[in-house]
């Protein structure tokens, strides 16, 4: 997947709407989260993003892709994403994971939340 494809797949995932989740998240995905329990996997992980918001606007900073090996992607950034007078900042890592030609799956991710400073 080229870094161009990546950056709208992990946009996708900020706006997409519980079946998107369920479609695009791996059923062994691990979480961490800024919500109590704050570790989520498998099915627990896609049914506490699948109630976040469906942001309406997401901008990424600070991009960064590694391909540690053949099939697997890491990459890590800042988000801002906005719906109305809701908004939401955070450092966040994901891995994916191919499954086969150009279909992958969120194996890992991880939200740092950031406050207005950072």
């Amino acid at each position: 997947m080229d870094d161009s494809r990546i950056w709208s797949f992990e946009e996708s995932l900020w706006v997409a709407s519980e079946e998107g989740y369920h479609q695009n998240v791996d059923a062994e995905c691990v979480m961490a989260l800024g919500t109590d329990p704050h570790i989520y996997a498998g099915e627990a992980a896609v049914k506490a993003v699948s109630h976040t918001p469906k942001w309406d606007e997401v901008t990424f900073s600070d991009q960064h892709v590694s391909r540690p090996q053949e099939g697997l992607i890491v990459i890590g950034y800042k988000v801002a994403a906005s719906k109305g007078d809701k908004s939401f900042r955070a450092a966040c890592t994901s891995v994916y994971r191919r499954i086969e030609h150009e279909d992958w799956t969120v194996v890992q991710h991880a939200e740092l939340p950031l406050t207005e400073q950072d």
